[in-house]
């Protein structure tokens, strides 16, 4: 077992692909229309281009996520309350510039901020549509494998509506190892 308290988030930015658009509408239906944003920033912002963007995030466990056990539990609860810290401080960021952006609670699949919204979102479909990243079946769950990591990965996404880099300038400005 690494010992380490590394908390540190891999990201990367993303356009939605056809098949992830289709997953995007079913579960957050209209919500980010809805927003009604674009009425905060500067007359710069406004101007650039609002496209519907993925934030895959993914952190290596410091043990095979496959196994079970309370220390497994525990290991999962330290990962989801580090992206938790992350995907609500890029979405109110992001929302305090006025534009629409949500992340997706990975024990349950749904979305943290949107209201009224119930299809739950495959974090392993997502990651393998975005990243490439393949899957295996282990009963009736999909197994993300991370390329460097194998399973001992811990899959979460960010999804907003927003000029990409404003985006972009936004994750840059993070400290690393402070998501």
């Amino acid at each position: 077992m690494d010992a380490s308290t590394n908390d540190d988030l891999e990201c990367s930015l993303h356009y939605l692909p056809k098949p992830l658009l289709r997953e995007f509408g079913h579960v957050f239906n209209d919500q980010y229309i809805k927003f009604g944003a674009h009425d905060a920033g500067d007359d710069d912002t406004q101007s650039q281009q609002l496209v519907l963007l993925a934030i895959p995030t993914n952190q290596k466990a410091r043990e095979d996520l496959v196994a079970v056990g309370e220390h497994i539990e525990r290991e999962k609860d330290r990962l989801l309350n580090v992206f938790i810290t992350f995907g609500k401080y890029l979405c109110d960021e992001l929302r305090a510039r006025g534009y629409w952006a949500d992340y997706i609670d990975p024990c349950s699949g749904l979305p943290m901020i949107s209201l009224n919204c119930n299809k739950v979102y495959s974090e392993v479909d997502g990651m393998e549509c975005l990243l490439n990243y393949k899957a295996y079946n282990a009963g009736f769950c999909k197994i993300l494998t991370h390329p460097k990591w194998g399973s001992a990965v811990y899959p979460a996404t960010i999804f907003a509506h927003a000029p990409t880099d404003v985006v972009k300038k936004l994750i840059e400005s993070l400290p690393a190892g402070e998501a």
